[in-house]
């Protein structure tokens, strides 16, 4: 949980309990929370679990290693976080744009041409 989160949250908490858990209360507790707010919210068709994908997306998307997003969600195998990163398309962009900064292709042709040219000369 990050510092940000933990703080809000205890801010928001009226017990915090011994544990040192911010809502002392169990997992289904949480989950018929989560379900009431959702329904609430007006929003369908979203699941408790998809917050796990919108975490690692998140993280993905903000540049965080990949091996890192796996830790962090506990997987044994990168494959698994692999299905849970996902990217918009703009996303990408970013990682083609390095195309930008090759050197200009023309010139690089032109300049395989005339190493070649030299090269069947000297033979």
């Amino acid at each position: 949980m990050s510092d940000t989160l933990f703080q809000m949250l205890l801010k928001r908490s009226k017990v915090m309990h011994i544990s040192g858990k911010v809502f002392p209360i169990s997992s289904s507790s949480a989950r018929h929370a989560f379900d009431e707010a959702v329904k609430r919210a007006g929003i369908e068709k979203f699941r408790f679990h998809d917050l796990r994908h919108t975490f690692a997306t998140r993280l993905v998307q903000a540049g965080v290693n990949l091996y890192a997003v796996k830790e962090l969600l506990g997987h044994e195998s990168i494959k698994t976080t692999e299905r849970y990163a996902h990217h918009y398309p703009e996303s990408l962009r970013p990682s083609v744009m390095f195309l930008d900064q090759v050197p200009d292709m023309e010139k690089m042709e032109e300049a395989l041409k005339e190493a070649r040219k030299k090269a069947s000369e000297e033979n």
